[in-house]
């Protein structure tokens, strides 16, 4: 990516490739429809799916929020250079996003908000589902059985558990709140059964920290 940049397409290449590859990945969800062996999403999942989302996001925005920093400063340096990749650094983006970082080019003001409004809806709508279809759907229980669709959602196993939870949490740079939202996903897929409500709490999660970022203008996040 910084290498499309240099050769002069600008920091649009940012916006333009999470654009693209959202149109793409939802082209191959609906290729393979993995949906085929699970049960659609109950209504009696609702509610606390979106419960989980929205307390996901919050415990996600609130170690960065000024109000902790006022109030726990040193807890908040702590969790950024330790709880955030790679440990032991201050992260770009703290305290303050620097001029020019690529962040940046997700704010409406260099991106278009046709561009921002993508990748909000590329994270909540797209990559949510596709995480939690892979990550609780596949990975968790193709650990134990290689015919993972045939083992129920509502098994737990903890060794499964644990790896699918570091693998989710390293996957993002906030490693630490990565691997608590695979918790909370993780065990309300086992709790209910249902993959559909875990990809809604995923996605919740995503828009609200989507609505957070472009509201306040913390791109850091994104």
């Amino acid at each position: 990516m910084p290498g499309l940049e240099r050769l002069g397409l600008g920091t649009q290449v940012y916006p333009w490739s999470y654009a693209i590859k959202s149109v793409v990945c939802v082209a191959l969800f609906f290729r393979l429809k993995p949906w085929r062996v699970y049960s659609a999403l109950e209504m009696r999942n609702i509610l606390p799916a979106l419960a989980i989302g929205f307390g996901v996001a919050l415990l996600w925005i609130a170690p960065e929020s000024g109000a902790f920093g006022r109030s726990f400063a040193g807890g908040q340096d702590f969790y950024h250079r330790w709880l955030i990749a790679p440990p032991g650094a201050f992260p770009a983006y703290y305290p303050g996003l620097p001029p020019g970082h690529s962040s940046w080019s997700y704010a409406p003001q260099q991106a278009g908000w046709f561009l921002t409004i993508m990748k909000l809806i590329g994270s909540s709508c797209v990559i949510a589902v596709l995480e939690e279809f892979f990550f609780r759907g596949f990975l968790y229980r193709w650990q134990s059985r290689s015919r993972f669709w045939l083992q129920s959602l509502t098994e737990f196993d903890l060794r499964p558990f644990l790896i699918t939870v570091l693998v989710f949490g390293v996957e993002h740079d906030r490693w630490f709140m990565g691997m608590v939202a695979g918790v909370a996903y993780g065990l309300f897929v086992i709790r209910r059964g249902d993959i559909w409500a875990a990809a809604l709490a995923h996605g919740v999660t995503n828009f609200v920290l989507g609505i957070y970022v472009v509201f306040t203008g913390q791109y850091g996040f994104w």
